[in-house]
């Protein structure tokens, strides 16, 4: 009998292992981004923009074109790209801290401007690579090693909450929460992300997927532990859904006009 496989590495996933620590969801992540470029054929005309982070040497792990940008530029960088060479899909990759504390700026302007890319966005609440500090999305109460007793909102401001914050303004096609915690979640994960790279392959604007994720090595956690911790805390303060799909939203529009 013939044997038929069903699950194999994806070809926009290069053969070289990860350097994440053990149970840190990059890796899934990576796959689901991975699986969607085979999927949708378009490896040999896409280009990514590796942030600074914890996913900086992701350059490594994408067989398509890869360009790292400077810290917090990732959506200035891709915005140049897709404006020299718009028949290539564009994508960043980006922590919390790249996305929303140095680039916020970029984020913003690239969305409010309807920029034709897309962004993979990972919140882990906390600064990886650097050791685990206080991040923009750090929820309040967190301990982490610049807040020692937990996050004090009367001095260090709330969260940012990146879609709700996105999701007003009308250059955005798409903005949804999703997270990979369990194996529903990741299936919807990679639907989010699809519809991403699908909006921009049709013209449709700027799309972001935030994906909530662990890191058990700053949070003093195994990834057991970590993976409870996300679904008990940071789910409650970041909800997970669609904040904004453009083609629903005329979907609407349509339907209440007839």
């Amino acid at each position: 009998m013939e044997e038929k496989k069903i699950f194999s590495r994806p070809h926009a996933l290069t053969d070289i292992p990860f350097h994440y620590c053990a149970g840190c969801t990059h890796g899934i992540i990576h796959r689901l981004v991975a699986e969607v470029i085979d999927e949708l054929g378009c490896e040999g005309h896409t280009v990514g923009v590796s942030p600074v982070g914890c996913a900086v040497m992701n350059y490594d792990y994408f067989g398509c074109d890869m360009i790292e940008a400077p810290h917090g530029r990732a959506p200035a960088v891709a915005t140049g790209i897709k404006r020299a060479r718009p028949e290539n899909v564009v994508f960043t990759y980006q922590g919390d801290g790249d996305l929303a504390a140095i680039g916020t700026a970029e984020t913003v302007h690239a969305a409010t401007r309807g920029e034709n890319i897309t962004i993979i966005f990972v919140n882990n609440t906390i600064y990886g690579m650097t050791g685990g500090q206080m991040a923009p999305t750090s929820l309040p109460g967190q301990i982490t090693q610049t807040t020692p007793y937990g996050r004090d909102v009367n001095s260090a401001g709330y969260p940012v909450r990146i879609c709700e914050l996105l999701s007003s303004l009308d250059g955005v096609a798409l903005a949804q929460r999703t997270a990979v915690d369990t194996v529903k979640n990741v299936n919807e994960t990679k639907k989010a992300i699809r519809k991403a790279f699908q909006n921009q392959i049709e013209g449709k604007g700027f799309s972001i997927v935030e994906v909530l994720s662990t890191c058990p090595t700053n949070w003093g956690m195994n990834p057991i532990q970590a993976l409870d911790w996300l679904r008990e805390n940071m789910i409650p303060y970041y909800p997970l859904g669609v904040y904004k799909d453009e083609e629903k939203g005329a979907r609407l529009k349509n339907e209440q006009k007839l």
